[in-house]
């Protein structure tokens, strides 16, 4: 019997260690040593710092082949330019977007016309109109279309009021019902997105959570010791945020929240990550004069275990209006590391869902540096409930976050028909 033929269209990939890529080059990974054979066309690695990564720099198109250990499928990546803006601007995005749509075209166009054929084509969003290159496949080689969706990318632009053309804005949301309505599958990453996205067209969407390597990150008891070999001392309480670095996070109340407590001795903050926003804070931290905050950045994946168990807390911070769009990826790996988390979110989203409902962390008002403040000062003194909240957060990763049960369950459900569409009114 042959191995099913997968073939994922998408921005990011390995060696990205944060977001879409990171999730994406997990999946493929996991799919190769679990029989499958795998092909991906995606761009250079340049997230989360807008910028091409060693050694990819300065680079047109590039074949590459990956080897997993413990796996019999090698898996062919396609490499296509793409234009990187250094400030992502909404229109700057756009035009990224469609650069890289251009490039991997032609990648697609010498698929099309070489003998293989693909049994599943995955395309993920953002950018939601990446689907349009998955259509091409399926509707000339024939296959499945799966359209995940792991931002709301239109509704999360306008809502940050990156986009405000009324008339775009219609335009690009008859584009993305066009898109639903052709896909064979629909996943997304919560139940309230997946609420979102049902609310566009009555067609099953499935459930396809974001996942942790739980043998990978695991919690280490020797946090003091941690802390020593980073320059902290035993007795400071970590508050550490690891995560892209943009607007839709409001990671500026971070710096306002640390002034507020510039006064306690103990509490210590650490920024890790990169993206277009990070000089805007690290000003900031400067112009205040603070002395309880570091900037680090991204870490290898070798260290990034130890380095998560060195934050007592871990903040988890989004804008009140993006809601449903976005779902933190970041959650995911601080959970497996049995981390309390710090979550500013409203309520009856899915993040204040989860998070309440297997008391995971503490909850806060998003978008108030007072209450963020509050929230810490009461974590750093709540030791016994804390440790509870980490217990829990271990225990859910194990039960809901394990890659082979998410991806065992999900490629399951993908072997069934599809569900017709029907339009809703």
């Amino acid at each position: 019997m042959k191995n099913p033929k997968i073939l994922l269209i998408s921005h990011n990939f390995y060696p990205e260690l944060t977001g879409i890529g990171k999730y994406n080059g997990e999946m493929i990974e996991w799919l190769s040593k679990n029989h499958y054979d795998c092909t991906v066309i995606t761009t250079f690695p340049y997230y989360p710092h807008w910028r091409v990564q060693k050694p990819y720099n300065n680079r047109w198109y590039k074949k590459e082949v990956i080897n997993y250990k413990n796996s019999d499928n090698p898996v062919t990546v396609y490499r296509c330019p793409s234009y990187i803006p250094e400030k992502p601007t909404g229109k700057r995005r756009m035009v990224q977007d469609m650069s890289f749509w251009f490039f991997k075209s032609w990648v697609i166009f010498k698929l099309m016309l070489s003998s293989k054929k693909f049994d599943l084509i995955i395309t993920v969003a953002p950018p939601f109109h990446l689907a349009y290159l998955g259509l091409m496949v399926k509707n000339y080689s024939g296959g499945k279309l799966l359209y995940h969706i792991q931002d709301l990318q239109i509704e999360a632009a306008q809502d940050l009021g990156m986009l405000s053309s009324k008339k775009l804005l219609d335009k690009l949301y008859d584009i993305e019902y066009n898109i639903l309505s052709k896909a064979d599958y629909i996943s997304s990453i919560s139940e309230g997105m997946i609420d979102k996205i049902k609310a566009k067209v009555d067609k099953e969407v499935l459930f396809f959570p974001n996942w942790a390597d739980t043998s990978f990150f695991f919690p280490v008891l020797q946090r003091d010791t941690l802390k020593t070999n980073w320059g902290y001392q035993p007795e400071d309480v970590i508050f550490l945020y690891s995560g892209a670095i943009g607007e839709k996070q409001g990671l500026e109340n971070i710096i306002y929240a640390a002034d507020l407590l510039r006064h306690d001795q103990l509490i210590k903050f650490i920024i890790c990550g990169s993206g277009p926003y990070r000089d805007k804070l690290i000003k900031l931290a400067e112009e205040k004069g603070l002395n309880n905050i570091n900037f680090v950045p991204v870490q290898d994946k070798e260290k990034f275990n130890e380095f998560l168990n060195l934050g007592d807390f871990h903040l988890v911070l989004q804008k009140a209006n993006a809601g449903d769009l976005v779902m933190p990826s970041k959650l995911t790996t601080i959970l497996a590391v049995g981390g309390a988390s710090i979550v500013t979110c409203s309520p009856g989203t899915s993040l204040h869902n989860v998070v309440s409902k297997h008391d995971l962390g503490y909850i806060i008002e998003p978008e108030s540096y007072q209450l963020l403040a509050d929230g810490i000062l009461m974590a750093k003194n709540d030791k016994a409930v804390a440790d509870v909240k980490r217990e829990n957060a271990r225990k859910y990763a194990l039960e809901f976050l394990d890659i082979d049960n998410v991806m065992s369950t999900f490629m399951g459900r993908v072997s069934k028909e599809p569900v017709p569409v029907v339009q809703v009114i």
